[in-house]
């Protein structure tokens, strides 16, 4: 079955005219060439200085100039982070990773060097919306990268409370009497419950499997009663698929990498769509924003997000200088008292929204609607990830606002039309998409990873996105409609971080440890708190969470 896309027009050619010249050959410097190439410049491969993972010349037509690079460590204090399992190891990753077996686990994919490699697009292309002509110097490293992708897990091993729920190993995929591997999504009790009521599981086993469900989300694990797994295996694939489809709830069978109705990781052009909306001329022409260190100061940014992808796009765009106002339901965002709670808020949640401000709609009423679209009108960038057609019918889409503003939607699919296309959330498009089988150990059952792997990236790209719509928006005086996705994250991944796999990817036991084999695997985030080697990148906010310093200098 082939599978289409919805009409996207051309990504603007922000760099038409520059040159790019970026060197290695890992999947930081593989995401720099794509992106920097869709955005118009002229690439060509150079040489790898010893000791980083990636490098870009970049030189645009008036005379400006930038130099990034992409090294292993960054400010971290630890000579042995040279490659992606080391990061994996030493940074906590593949303790997350592992929370559902158990024990900790390596993703065979490049996934810290690949997030690292958009993390530095994102600043290199912020320094661009300071003055023109001169130089400057970007770096980050994959070991930032790491620690981002794990922030609401480590911010919660630092809490003053324990968690809603325990930590222990266990949650889906499940498994049909016919051997098909399916994950489920529910947002609500009631269709839970429903679906398992109906396959005839134990109410003590679907109530007591509900909340870990829930959060597993933000533990990536789910210890779920056995009883739910042994009831998912008495039935074939179909009459599960009949059961969920009057329950409520969702599912999706893990799709291999090579069936031909997989999204393939080319199915979008670009890794975000970047578009001038039509009719939005600014009255005067866009200013240049801030200093080369917060390039985006002076920046106003509203952000309608939840759960992760939306959150931590803003969040990153407030670390570049931008002043962030949440919009949050009447009462204020639910998820401020999830546990744990560093004094009276959740860690989780200052993992992704310390420092921004909150404005309260009830978005049901047509007078706080009204004022909803007064303070997006006062906003550089509008920034949510709605359902399809939820902004449209808030009166909230590109083309409802005023000129000038940049809209971005970091969606789950964008706009993908394809059969049996489930919800977009995380572990859904891992498992539409194949990439559930290629995160895993080899040999190993497919599943997709419980760390929020396509929520992580596709905030980063998300934010991105964003920085590449102002860009667009400084240079021809005009709004922008910008997207991005889960789908644009899992080809990103998939295109630029699937390598050979390897067995030394996955630790092995040592004494009452694990090694990768040539360094130590951390099994408690707690100890990453305290560890030296981590001093200058890992703090405490004023609530006393743990707090990750900006991920990439800009001078």
């Amino acid at each position: 079955m082939s599978h289409t896309h919805a009409t996207i027009p051309a990504v603007a050619p922000l760099l038409a005219g520059a040159t790019a010249t970026v060197s290695g050959s890992g999947s930081a410097a593989e995401v720099l060439r794509i992106h920097l190439d869709a955005l118009g410049a002229a690439v060509t491969v150079g040489d790898l200085p010893r000791g980083v993972a990636a490098t870009a010349h970049l030189a645009l037509p008036d005379g400006t100039r930038r130099e990034l690079t992409v090294d292993w460590a960054g400010p971290l204090t630890e000579p042995a982070l040279t490659n992606e399992t080391a990061v994996q190891a030493i940074c906590g990753v593949m303790h997350v990773n592992g929370r559902r077996a158990g024990r900790p686990r390596g993703l065979s994919v490049d996934y810290c060097e690949t997030a690292a490699g958009v993390l530095a697009g994102t600043a290199l292309l912020a320094s661009l919306l300071t003055a023109p002509g001169g130089f400057a110097r970007v770096e980050t490293s994959v070991a930032e990268a790491a620690l981002l992708s794990i922030s609401q897990y480590l911010a919660a091993a630092g809490a003053d409370d324990p968690e809603a729920v325990g930590l222990a190993p266990g949650g889906p995929p499940f498994t049909s009497a016919d051997g098909i591997r399916f994950e489920i999504e529910s947002l609500q009790p009631e269709p839970w419950g429903a679906f398992w009521t109906e396959l005839g599981a134990g109410p003590g086993a679907w109530r007591k499997g509900w909340r870990p469900f829930q959060f597993r989300y933000a533990t990536a694990t789910a210890p779920l009663a056995e009883n739910l797994h042994d009831t998912a295996r008495a039935y074939t694939f179909d009459q599960i698929r009949a059961v969920a489809a009057h329950s409520g709830v969702q599912v999706c069978r893990l799709y291999s990498a090579a069936e031909s109705d997989t999204p393939s990781p080319q199915s979008l052009p670009a890794p975000w769509t970047v578009m001038p909306v039509p009719n939005s001329l600014l009255a005067q022409p866009d200013r240049c924003h801030g200093t080369l260190e917060t390039p985006l100061s002076g920046l106003v940014v509203l952000e309608a997000g939840r759960r992760v992808q939306a959150p931590l796009a803003a969040h990153l765009l407030r670390l570049l200088g931008a002043d962030v106002t949440r919009i949050e339901p009447p009462g204020g965002d639910p998820l401020r008292e999830m546990p744990p709670c560093s004094g009276d808020l959740s860690s989780r949640w200052l993992a992704l929204n310390r420092c921004k401000r909150a404005a309260e709609f009830d978005i049901k009423s047509t007078a706080d609607r009204k004022r909803l679209r007064a303070l997006a009108a006062e906003s550089d960038v509008f920034l949510h990830n709605w359902a399809p057609g939820k902004a449209e019918g808030l009166e909230l889409s590109a083309t409802d606002m005023p000129p000038g503003i940049v809209h971005v939607y970091t969606s789950g699919w964008s706009g993908l039309e394809l059969a049996d296309l489930p919800p977009g959330t995380d572990f859904m498009v891992q498992a539409r998409t194949g990439l559930a089988e290629l995160v895993g150990p080899p040999c190993a059952p497919p599943a997709p990873s419980l760390m929020t792997l396509l929520d992580v990236l596709g905030g980063i790209l998300g934010a991105e996105a964003a920085v590449a719509g102002l860009l667009l928006r400084q240079r021809d005086r005009t709004g922008a409609a910008v997207e991005s996705s889960l789908l644009s994250a899992s080809n990103t991944l998939r295109r630029c971080g699937v390598r050979p796999q390897t067995a030394d990817r996955q630790p092995i036991p040592d004494g009452d440890g694990w090694t990768t084999g040539t360094v130590a695997v951390a099994t408690d985030l707690g100890d990453l708190l305290t560890d030296a080697r981590f001093a200058a990148v890992i703090g405490r906010d004023e609530f006393g969470c743990p707090a990750l310093s900006t991920p990439w200098r800009i001078s």
